[in-house]
C-alpha cells in the first residue's frame, strides 16, 4: 500500500513539473509574440506626442520645400586623374584651410586660422549655407562693391583678405587652381547664368524695429557661447592649429570688410544654420533672434579693413552697409542696425522721382 502511494506521489510531482514547464514556455511565447494571433505591436497606455514633436512645435517653421540644389557626390571625383586630384585638393583646402594656409599652415601662412567652410558650410555644399552652387554659373560678373567685373580668383581672394583677414593667394598657385577646380566641379550641372534653389544665404524678413545688441547678447549666452565661448574667441582643436568652433570676434575673426559684417548677411546665415544642427528643415532661431544676435556679434571688436575703394557708386551700397558716406540721409547707426524698411522706401521714392524727371 505504501508503495502505491509513493508511486502516486511521484507521478503527481512529475505531472506538476511538466505543467509548470509548459506554463513557463507559454508565458515566454506570449511575451515575445510567438503565439499565433498574439503578434501585435505593443501600444503605450496613453497616446502622447513624441518629445521631438513637442519641441518642434516650439521652434520656427522650416523653409517651404523646393527643388533644392544637391552637390555632386565626392565619390565621383576622378581621383585617378590629375584634374580629379586637383579637385580633391581644392575640397581639402576649403574644409581645412587653416591646416594648409593658416598661421601654422603646412603650405603658406596667409590667413587668420579660420576655414573657408566656417562661412561656406560643409565645404560649400549645404543648402542655404552660403554654398558654391552658383559661383561657376554666374562668374565673371560685375560687382558693385568693387565697381569692376570680377572673376572667381578675385572672389576667392576677397574671402582671404576679408573673412580670413589674410593675404591673397597668387592666381597661378596650385592652391588657387585647386580651389577653382573644386568650385567649378560643384557647379558643373548648373546652367550658365542660373542660380539653383538653395544657393547663397536665406533672406530674413526685415524687422519693424532696429536690431538690438542687448537682446542679441541674451541669445548669444543661451544658444551660442557654449561653442564659441563667452569671449567669442572660439575653441581650438587639440592640435592648436585649427578651430573646432571658429571665433566670432577678436583678432582671429573676420574683419569689417567681410560680408558677414553686414547684419542681414549674418542674420541670414545663422537663421538656418545655427546653433549646431540647425538647417532649412530644422531652424532653431526666430527671425528676431537671428537679427538681434547678428547685431550683438557685429558690435564686438574685430580687425578693421581699409574700405576706401569699396562701393565707388555710393548709391549702390546695400541698405545695411555699416559705413558711410551714403546717398540718402540716414545715419550709420540706422544703416547698421535698422529699421531698414524706411531706408528702402526712401530709396524707392528717390528713384521714382528721378525717373519722373527724365
Amino acid at each position: 500500500m505504501e508503495q502505491f502511494y509513493l508511486k502516486l506521489v511521484q507521478q503527481l510531482m512529475v505531472t506538476s513539473a511538466i505543467l509548470t514547464l509548459a506554463l513557463l514556455v507559454i508565458a515566454i511565447m506570449l511575451l515575445y509574440g510567438l503565439v499565433p494571433g498574439s503578434s501585435k505591436t505593443p501600444q503605450p497606455a496613453t497616446q502622447t506626442p513624441p518629445v521631438t514633436a513637442q519641441i518642434a512645435e516650439l521652434l520656427p517653421p522650416p523653409v517651404p520645400a523646393k527643388n533644392w540644389w544637391t552637390a555632386p557626390d565626392t565619390a565621383y571625383i576622378p581621383h585617378n586623374t590629375q584634374q580629379g586630384k586637383l579637385i580633391a585638393y581644392g575640397r581639402q583646402l576649403i574644409a581645412n584651410t587653416a591646416a594648409f594656409l593658416g598661421p601654422k599652415g603646412s603650405v603658406q601662412h596667409l590667413s587668420n586660422g579660420m576655414n573657408c567652410q566656417n562661412c561656406h558650410l560643409d565645404a560649400g555644399t549645404k543648402v542655404l549655407g552660403n554654398n558654391y552652387s552658383a559661383v561657376a554659373s554666374t562668374y565673371p560678373k560685375f560687382r558693385e562693391r568693387s565697381g569692376t567685373i570680377e572673376d572667381i580668383p578675385k572672389r576667392v581672394n576677397d574671402c582671404f583678405e576679408r573673412s580670413l583677414n589674410g593675404k591673397p593667394l597668387p592666381n597661378n598657385s596650385k592652391e588657387m587652381q585647386a580651389i577653382i577646380a573644386y568650385i567649378n566641379w560643384l557647379g558643373k550641372e548648373v546652367p550658365k547664368g542660373e542660380k539653383p534653389e538653395g544657393s547663397g544665404i536665406f533672406a530674413v524678413p526685415y524687422l519693424n524695429r532696429a536690431a538690438s545688441p542687448d537682446k542679441g547678447k541674451e541669445v548669444y549666452i543661451q544658444k551660442c557661447q557654449s561653442c564659441h565661448r563667452p569671449d567669442g574667441g572660439g575653441q581650438l582643436n587639440p592640435d592648436g592649429k585649427t578651430y573646432l568652433y571658429p571665433p566670432l570676434w577678436g583678432k582671429n575673426s573676420y574683419n569689417t570688410g567681410a560680408g558677414l559684417y553686414r547684419i542681414s548677411r549674418f542674420a541670414g546665415y545663422v537663421k538656418l544654420n545655427m546653433p549646431l544642427g540647425a538647417s532649412h528643415n530644422f531652424p532653431q532661431l526666430t527671425d528676431e533672434e537671428a537679427w538681434d544676435v547678428a547685431a550683438f556679434v557685429n558690435t564686438q571688436p574685430r580687425p578693421s579693413k581699409d574700405l576706401s575703394k569699396d562701393w565707388p557708386d555710393i548709391a549702390a551700397k546695400p541698405v545695411d552697409h555699416p559705413f558711410g558716406p551714403y546717398a540718402d540721409g540716414f545715419s550709420e547707426a540706422q544703416h547698421k542696425y535698422g529699421p531698414f524698411q524706411p531706408i528702402i522706401d526712401a530709396r524707392k521714392q528717390l528713384k521714382s522721382t528721378q525717373t519722373a524727371h527724365k
